[in-house]
């Protein structure tokens, strides 16, 4: 199981709190960092230190780091016009050697569009823009060169565009689309997606989604097995209940609801909740840290649950 950090920079995080954690989840060994897009703190959070731009944020630490892999959960399709999402995209991804996963949604949050003066159009032309953007991601991945397209979409249109920056990794950058959506999500998971990830839900729930992602797969002729299937849920986890109890309360939430609807508690109850996941499919989870100075509690995870999983593994 490769686990990744998941961090939620609109809460106030800053870009320096948020270099600091992701070096030392690289030197932890953790597979991945990943922040989420969003331009406006949500909750009662103090935002003086935040937001931050997520795509900004990963061309910083594409130079503070070297081998974690970066990317975003999601990228809201309201933010950028599709083309300048592929030209930003591929820039990071050469400042990284090869790093960079885009997490590509349609967007939701309303109140941060109403904030800023972004547009929040409705929620089928958001998927339709969403569309766009995936289909124009991939043009660029395609087309050689020394060439240009044309497209013509729901939203928006390209004219003789080059396919330039090309992405420094081959064949392209890998696309991560999440949701619970009965039908446009895992539609377009199946058309475009290297990952499927499906956050913050129950076991059960996870595997009711891949199984809308599977029948969608076999739609068009996709091998189902060529996704990676993901999840992503809110983690605090602890050697002591005491700490525990710390640790919840300096992200407003408490442990009974963290171990009913996250990965809390001790190591080894956190590593079970994990596995459940595991055993459903999933070959990868994204730890939400809702605290980004703790370094300990990062220290933790790598030095007590992941060799609880990699055990789990084994004696499976």
């Amino acid at each position: 199981m490769d686990i990744r950090i998941f961090t939620e920079p609109q809460q106030g995080a800053g870009y320096h709190r948020l270099s600091k954690l992701a070096t030392h989840a690289e030197g932890l060994g953790f597979d991945g960092f990943f922040v989420s897009d969003h331009y406006h703190v949500m909750g009662d959070n103090d935002p003086r230190m935040g937001p931050t731009d997520a795509l900004t944020t990963l061309a910083g630490l594409a130079r503070d780091t070297e081998r974690i892999r970066l990317g975003t959960l999601v990228c809201s399709s309201t933010f950028r016009e599709p083309g300048r999402l592929a030209v930003i995209s591929a820039e990071v991804d050469q400042m990284s050697q090869g790093r960079l996963e885009l997490g590509i949604g349609a967007g939701w949050f309303d109140r941060e569009h109403h904030a800023l003066g972004i547009e929040f159009p409705s929620l089928k032309e958001r998927f339709d823009r969403m569309e766009d953007q995936l289909e124009i991601l991939r043009l660029f991945r395609d087309t050689a060169v020394d060439k240009t397209f044309n497209f013509e979409g729901r939203t928006v249109s390209l004219d003789n565009c080059p396919p330039l920056p090309q992405s420094f990794q081959d064949p392209g950058i890998p696309i991560i689309i999440g949701g619970g959506g009965p039908r446009r999500t895992p539609n377009l998971a199946a058309r475009f997606a290297d990952e499927f990830n499906f956050a913050f839900r129950s076991p059960q729930e996870f595997q009711r989604a891949v199984e809308r992602v599977t029948q969608a797969c076999e739609s068009i002729g996709r091998d189902p097995e060529d996704l990676v299937l993901s999840v992503a849920q809110v983690v605090c986890v602890a050697d002591s209940e005491n700490e525990l109890v710390k640790r919840a309360k300096r992200i407003g939430r408490d442990p009974v609801e963290l171990r009913e609807n996250g990965v809390a508690g001790m190591p080894e109850e956190a590593a079970e909740q994990i596995m459940a996941f595991q055993q459903e499919g999933a070959s990868r989870i994204y730890l939400q840290v809702l605290d980004e100075d703790d370094l300990d509690h990062i220290s933790l995870i790598a030095e007590s649950i992941a060799p609880l999983l990699e055990r789990g593994t084994e004696d499976a």
